[in-house]
């Protein structure tokens, strides 16, 4: 089992930058295929992004494309997720979610993922 710990959300003004963090307990975080989704209140989860166990493919929203980067450092057990251009259409709690993988496999939809952290939240205003 694999507990996920998000951070590094906030407040930041429309065109602005935030990185996320999501450290994960365990030693098996290389065998796992991460992502990362946000919530808004009363709406569902909605996917943001997802990257392989190694890195060797990345999956983005159409709403995240070009502006959101998701990387991996699995050395340190620490998946990121560089969010530029912020709009405040981005304000939602972002949750990192992991689930064992064959290599290259990214998943994309809620059902996929086991595990859940806790969720950061991310203002932007306008």
């Amino acid at each position: 089992q694999v507990q996920l710990v998000e951070s590094g959300g906030g407040l930041v003004q429309a065109g602005g930058s935030l990185r996320l963090s999501c450290a994960a307990s365990g030693p098996t975080f290389s065998s796992y295929a991460m992502g990362w989704f946000r919530q808004a209140p009363g709406k569902e989860r909605e996917f943001v992004g997802g990257i392989s166990r190694s890195s060797i493919n990345t999956v983005y929203a159409d709403s995240t494309k070009g502006r959101f980067t998701i990387s991996r450092d699995n050395a340190k057990n620490t998946l990121y997720l560089q969010m530029n251009s912020l709009k405040p259409e981005d304000t939602d709690l972002y949750y990192c979610a992991a689930k064992w993988a064959v290599f290259g496999t990214v998943w994309s939809k809620e059902s996929d993922y086991l595990y859940w952290g806790q969720g950061t939240q991310v203002t932007v205003s306008s």
